[in-house]
């Protein structure tokens, strides 16, 4: 697992449908089915980004959340204060196992797919993401100060976003949704997880890894 170190400012800182049959090759979950149209994406010296295709079906009527996660990292975010006239490092706090890039796409808002509680229970959303920091004397408030700068951070990277991307239905229950990564991307393992989601509570959830 890698390290990033981030330095802040003071906290005034600123076609594939076609597959969906009993000959279904990709992850199945109770109720979903879904798949990614690559698993691999080469990040070569020209890299300029990429979309990835999501497709898939629902054995039952519900609601498609789809969350882009990874790959996990720890991370040391530093804020800089002026002292004496000049900028130095103030406090910094490490953030174990961080997710540097996050996304998400849904057929409808959020808050109309699920209450706060569920959504947080499966870190569906960017504010219901899990930050654990590393120091245990540090408080809740100055926690949350470090989490919104290092969000903050990775919004300007295009790294976060607070659009929620769209999934789909095409025919049926038959639904889609494009995956967009920027050039920046960290290279890794990334994870997308499909929610199937129903009457506020989660049915069931497939992950498919992606390179």
């Amino acid at each position: 697992m890698t390290m990033r170190r981030l330095v802040l400012p003071s906290l005034a800182l600123a076609a594939a449908f076609g597959a969906l049959s009993l000959a279904w090759t990709g992850a199945r979950a109770q109720g979903l089915v879904a798949d990614l149209s690559d698993h691999f994406v080469a990040i070569t010296a020209g890299f300029t980004g990429t979309d990835v295709l999501l497709f898939g079906a629902l054995d039952e009527e519900g609601d498609v959340a789809v969350v882009v996660r990874g790959p996990e990292q720890d991370v040391v975010v530093r804020r800089k204060d002026r002292i004496a006239g000049v900028w130095a490092n103030a406090d910094e706090l490490t953030f174990e196992a961080v997710l540097p890039f996050y996304a998400i796409a849904a057929n409808r808002p959020l808050d109309d797919l699920a209450p706060r509680p569920v959504l947080e229970r499966n870190q569906i959303g960017m504010r219901n993401i899990r930050f654990n920091a590393m120091e245990p004397d540090v408080t809740e408030v100055e926690t949350a100060r470090f989490i919104d700068a290092f969000i903050r951070i990775q919004k300007r990277q295009r790294l976060y976003s607070d659009d929620l991307g769209t999934v789909t239905f095409m025919t049926g229950r038959l639904f889609r949704s494009r995956l967009v990564f920027p050039s920046n991307v960290p290279v890794g393992v990334y994870t997308v997880q499909v929610f199937l989601i129903r009457d506020g509570e989660v049915l069931s959830a497939q992950t498919t890894p992606l390179n």
